[in-house]
């Protein structure tokens, strides 16, 4: 860890100065103890002030206890299931204020517009259906990991939250995913901000200090948002304004010269509380345990929540993200395919590389209810990409001699000189129709979604790679040995027009290169474009303890291939997609549920987002068979969820081992498996999250024999995850918390490779990997420990192929000193 003592003095000096702010102004005691109207305690109702950070909740006798300013406060009682209760009183001392509390029956809202209040791991309900439903009358296996889990984690990117979720994992350093054994892709449009269809950066995922919570919905979901991954789809949700002052910065210093700023700040802009803001602002300047890599990221997410009546609620998001980088195409090892051969730390770039990305999402969103049963929802959300980059990559191949056999530590290479754009807009409008007729109650939504990709005319590549030819004014793709006189030799092999990286000599291949020398192809990336309209309707009907789930969705995509060239042609496809579930309540802590879905994924030249792919390729289809139980523990404060599944995929796109980003589409894939979820709280100030999965994911059809059977990429067959925080409440210790982790991945095969025997086959080996946190809060002051990886265990996050392994992070700590006013 490389923190230099200036950075110490600072810090100290920060918590020394904030430690004296806090403790400046004269405290009382108010205490008290929180109980239902039968007289039982309630443990976990959280207490906050009004205007002020001071937040606690009571203990499992329903006691709680607070330090406070003389003078008036309002103070707020808070408990899942339960009425909000707000006191104001008149504190000149020491004080006991008892309250009881409701249980609430009121309806949930209709659309994740305000901001959630709570502050704990365990989320009660999700919006990612198009109407708020809790999560246990929910169809489908629901992953999710809150901003609270995030933050005591010390985590930044989407890709390290999801180690918290059973049958999630990372397949690259990238925004890319598996999903129960199948790759969700953040390139293509099949991930949801909001609910809404939306693309990243991919190659670098942004801060994510701007999120609520990030969710992930398993099995195919084209029923709900169209062509999504079979596995599952990850939902990213937006802080949203609340209705009271907060206010937060944070300052994160620790290994791999990491420096990084947050600030988020909500509450009333106008005094009668009509309109909410929010803004979160984030900066990060840090290295990483790679070579010439770098991270600078800025990130500005405003919103604004606009509440003319009690019946009608406008929002409007803003996602703003500059990424400043080097792209990472992972770490090369030797021909004798030993992952120990090279360093981890090595990468194939050179000084003159660097990757630029802007990326914008905007959102505006809306509801009005009509009537008590009858709402109407619309939301319009934009999204821009810029990306502007220069890159020494490997060829996907070993160089070669003059006989045409590798040379094993000679790494081929290319050069790639892009820019490029990307927007994307998606509408969805829909009803929320509530009605109960008889003893049948209606959850009933129905409308309209239509969305769109673009990559507009401008784009340009520029490649450089193969060998140079015999007249040495140019150069050929690949060398074929027949041909030996066509190339240009030295000492009997053939000339690389980039020379090859070599691995006995990294140093040497990783300065500054003179590329003016290379001979490049300069060619368009195609304009493309795609647009899809659909319409759905879907009802949940609840008599007794049963709920059934029916719904279909109707979807009709038009791809323009060659779009705006001489060639253009325009292709059609549809699809039929029901959804079908049921839930039976066994008592008010368990539910059994079942469900069928199918899903459907158009594989284009828009939807691949890669020019080199080839194509054209038949649209993915998929279908899924879920059962499982939720269930809820100690007054709704711990939840788990078990679920077993099958899923059925054909069509699928995997890379073509040894040809630059060309794919190839293989036939029938089979993933089952269990998973198991744990999360919330054991007592008041012990949170808890856990999960297992099993899954067994094969190919079973597939025109490389050698394939059929294997486990698929980058899916293990077992994970699984623990994350505890307990919190000292009382004596000496108050105000300490610490934390645990676990993270366990077995072994995953890479891409298959047709040089290698499938007993030969490349494996990333399984690891377990222990982590911690300590936590001290004083007043307004938070200070906070991380520390990953202990024991320094090696380990890879996932990988390509023997050119393109991504090693995971070695042992690091993070210090973060917060105040909140």
């Amino acid at each position: 860890m490389k923190i230099t003592f200036t950075q110490v003095a600072l810090c100290l000096f920060f918590f020394f100065f904030l430690s004296y702010s806090a403790s400046a102004q004269q405290t009382v005691k108010l205490q008290g103890y929180v109980r239902d109207i039968k007289g039982n305690p309630l443990p976990g109702v959280t207490i906050s002030v009004e205007h002020t950070k001071l937040t606690t909740s009571t203990n499992n006798k329903g006691y709680y206890r607070l330090q406070v300013g003389q003078g008036k406060l309002i103070l707020h009682f808070n408990f899942i299931g339960f009425r909000q209760s707000v006191k104001t009183i008149e504190i000149s001392g020491d004080t006991d204020e008892n309250v009881v509390l409701t249980e609430s029956n009121s309806d949930l809202q209709q659309v994740e517009i305000t901001g959630r209040k709570e502050k704990a791991y365990k989320t009660r309900a999700t919006f990612i259906g198009k109407i708020e439903n809790e999560l246990k009358d929910i169809p489908q296996s629901v992953s999710y990991a809150s901003k609270e889990l995030i933050a005591d984690q010390g985590l930044m990117r989407v890709g390290e939250v999801v180690k918290n979720f059973s049958g999630v994992n990372q397949f690259s350093f990238y925004d890319d995913l598996t999903i129960r054994g199948f790759r969700v892709n953040g390139q293509s449009n099949t991930q949801l901000l909001n609910g809404l269809r939306t693309s990243t950066g991919f190659w670098k995922q942004s801060l994510a200090n701007y999120l609520e919570r990030v969710e992930v919905l398993k099995g195919p979901s084209s029923a709900l948002f169209g062509n999504a991954s079979p596995g599952g789809v990850v939902n990213r949700v937006t802080k949203k304004p609340l209705d009271e002052t907060r206010r937060s910065i944070s300052m994160t210093m620790g290994s791999f010269n990491t420096f990084r700023g947050l600030a988020d700040f909500t509450g009333p802009a106008s005094k009668d509380s009509t309109l909410l803001y929010r803004l979160n602002l984030g900066y990060e300047n840090a290295e990483t345990f790679r070579d010439l890599m770098f991270d600078r990221n800025f990130v500005i997410a405003p919103s604004l929540t606009f509440v003319p009546s009690e019946k009608t609620r406008i929002n409007f998001d803003l996602v703003y993200t500059d990424s400043k980088s080097r792209l990472d195409r992972g770490q090369p090892i030797f021909g004798s395919f030993d992952l120990n051969s090279t360093p981890q730390s090595l990468s194939l770039n050179t000084t003159n590389d660097y990757l630029n990305e802007l990326t914008y999402n905007a959102t505006i969103s809306i509801t009005h209810k009509i009537s008590d049963v009858l709402s109407l929802n619309a939301s319009y959300l934009k999204t821009g990409y810029s990306e502007d980059l220069n890159e020494h990559r490997t060829s996907n191949s070993y160089g070669v001699d003059g006989n045409g056999q590798p040379i094993n530590n000679l790494a081929g290479m290319n050069v790639q000189i892009r820019k490029r754009k990307r927007f994307i807009d998606n509408f969805s409008g829909y009803i929320n129709y509530t009605p109960t007729t008889g003893p049948i109650s209606h959850k009933v939504v129905a409308g309209y979604d239509f969305g769109s990709e673009k990559t507009p005319v401008g784009g340009s590549q520029m490649t450089a790679g193969g060998y140079r030819n015999a007249a040495n004014n140019g150069f050929i793709a690949t060398y074929v040995a027949a041909k030996k006189s066509d190339y240009l030799l030295d000492k009997g092999n053939p000339v690389p027009n980039v020379p090859h990286f070599n691995l006995n000599d990294p140093l040497s291949s990783q300065r500054m290169q003179d590329d003016s020398k290379l001979f490049f192809a300069q060619s368009v990336v195609a304009p493309a474009y795609y647009y899809l309209n659909s319409g759905y309707i879907q009802d949940q009907l609840k008599i007794g303890g049963l709920q059934v789930l029916l719904g279909v969705r109707y979807e009709y995509y038009t791809d323009f291939a060659n779009y705006k060239t001489q060639t253009e042609a325009k292709a059609n496809s549809h699809a039929w997609l029901p959804r079908l579930g049921a839930v039976y309540t066994i008592n008010s802590n368990i539910n059994f549920y079942g469900s069928y879905v199918e899903g459907y994924n158009p594989q284009t030249s828009a939807t691949i987002s890669n020019p080199n792919a080839g194509g054209p390729f038949d649209p993915l289809k998929s279908n899924m068979i879920e059962f499982g139980a939720k269930t809820s523990w100690l007054r709704d404060q711990l939840s788990i969820t078990a679920a077993v599944y099958q899923i059925k995929q054909t069509g699928a796109l995997y890379a073509t081992p040894g040809v630059i980003d060309v794919l190839r589409q293989i036939g029938d894939e089979q993933s089952r498996g269990f998973e198991l979820d744990v999360v919330g709280k054991i007592m008041p100030n012990w949170n808890v999250i856990a999960s297992y999965s099993y899954n067994s994911a094969k190919i079973m059809e597939s025109g490389t024999v050698g394939e059929i059977g294997l486990q698929k990429p980058n899916a293990p067959k077992n994970t699984a995850n623990l994350w505890t925080r307990y919190n000292f409440i009382d004596g000496v210790a108050k105000g300490f918390g610490i934390a645990l982790g676990l993270n366990y991945m077995d072994k995953r095969n890479l891409i298959y490779d047709v040089k290698l025997s499938p007993e030969n086959q490349i494996t990333i080996p399984s690891f377990t990997l222990l982590n911690a946190g300590l936590f001290y809060n004083i007043g307004k002051l938070q200070l906070q420990l991380n520390a990953n990886n202990i024991g320094n265990k090696k380990h890879w996050v996932g990988g390509y192929d023997y050119l393109r392994l991504f090693p995971g992070q070695p042992e690091n700590y993070m210090l973060t000193v917060g105040y909140s006013f």
